[in-house]
């Protein structure tokens, strides 16, 4: 059986900036070249399989910015350049980001129909005080409409809400994490608000107007999210997701795990593995500049840096630890060329913050997993 290999396909556009966004997204009022931008999508893709060819590709990610923004036209000529360039497996994941506005909505069966088997809409919140918040440009009955069109469609849904808002008591919470999982089908992904720099809302709170619950409520509403999940048969397979078992997003267990990746598009960012090592590649993020260059020399990469040992295990670690199921230390050993120090491990357990699963395997706590990067950054130095 060969290792899994995924496709990411970065679409960079969005009708709106949401707030709290630090994704890689931009608006363009004016409108953009479609036939344009997916002749380039096409040009990487094959540049990309020339450098790695006779690839299985298990998975495919289109993700955004908003790719329920491409019509599906562009989606299908994606998808078949893919399965040209490569082999795309019988089965394979093909996951596609979408907004549940009705006119997003409208295009469903056509993603459908270019091969889409697996839709994540960006629901967030229930109701529409949050949703205005938070920049959304859908109401409440928009998104759940979305979502009972997208049950009928696709064989697999996930949608995707965020909590720890403005004075979100753990109350509300509950009561709105309960609701959406009776609309869900098997898969949720729940984001606890952060604050990022460079955003409206950093620059909000920088000015006093905008404040999160403190981290002690923050890890009340964390620790409740799990168990609300798991009560009702959607157990957390990593730290903000959560499936019935066997629903898990195979495309993102990828990146977990570790494994191989190309990424296409305005800053996507990809794990290459040629014969034994591994390069970390990304693109030039800027859509319009990343167009020129493919069109000039057929990739948009601005970034193909060769991974050293070191490097691959505090990735290895920092990917693996955010899953249920944890890390397997032979294969850390394999790749880094080095074991963990059993002092500090035994530090990390004693601190509750680890535990191990057998003699063969590591995970983090549900306490461990708040600090995931302090773990790490102790586990690795």
């Amino acid at each position: 059986m060969t290792e899994p290999f995924g496709v990411y396909v970065h679409w960079p556009f969005c009708a709106a900036k949401c707030p709290y966004c630090d994704f890689n997204s931009h608006v363009r009022h004016g409108g953009i070249d479609e036939d344009r931008f997916t002749a380039a999508y096409l040009k990487e893709i094959a540049t990309t399989a020339e450098r790695i060819p006779g690839r299985s590709v298990s998975s495919v990610f289109l993700g955004g910015g908003t790719p329920s923004l491409m019509k599906p036209e562009t989606v299908s000529a994606i998808l078949e350049a893919i399965a040209r360039h490569w082999t795309l497996e019988d089965g394979a994941e093909i996951s596609l980001e979408a907004n549940p506005n009705s006119a997003d909505a409208e295009n469903f069966a056509g993603y459908r129909a270019a091969g889409v088997n697996r839709l994540s809409l960006g629901v967030q919140a229930l109701n529409d005080v949050d949703l205005k918040f938070l920049g959304r440009l859908h109401d409440a009955n928009e998104a759940l409409g979305a979502i009972e069109l997208a049950r009928a469609t696709f064989p697999r849904l996930s949608f995707d809400l965020i909590y720890a808002r403005p004075d979100q008591t753990l109350a509300e919470w509950r009561r709105e994490l309960e609701r959406a999982i009776g609309f869900a089908a098997d898969h949720l992904s729940l984001y606890q608000l952060t604050i990022e720099p460079e955003t409206p809302f950093a620059r909000l709170r920088a000015a006093g107007k905008l404040s999160v619950p403190p981290d002690d409520r923050a890890a009340d509403l964390y620790t409740a999210t799990a168990e609300i999940c798991a009560a009702n048969g959607l157990p957390g397979y990593e730290i903000s997701n959560h499936a019935a078992p066997g629903a898990e997003c195979r495309h993102n267990l990828l990146y977990w795990r570790y494994g191989e990746y190309a990424g296409i598009g305005a800053g996507a960012h990809g794990r290459l593995i040629e014969g034994t090592t591994r390069t970390a590649t990304a693109t030039e993020p800027n859509p319009e500049r990343w167009l020129d260059l493919v069109e000039r020399q057929g990739h948009g990469r601005i970034a193909d840096d060769l991974l050293t040992a070191e490097e691959v295990g505090d990735e290895f670690l920092l990917m693996g630890l955010r899953l249920a199921e944890g890390v397997d230390l032979a294969r850390f050993e394999r790749l880094s060329g080095r074991t963990l120090s059993p002092s500090r491990r035994a530090d990390l357990i004693a601190h509750g913050l680890v535990e191990e699963l057998g003699p063969a395997r590591l995970r983090t706590t549900p306490a461990g997993a708040l600090v995931l990067d302090a773990v790490v950054a102790d586990l690795a130095a």
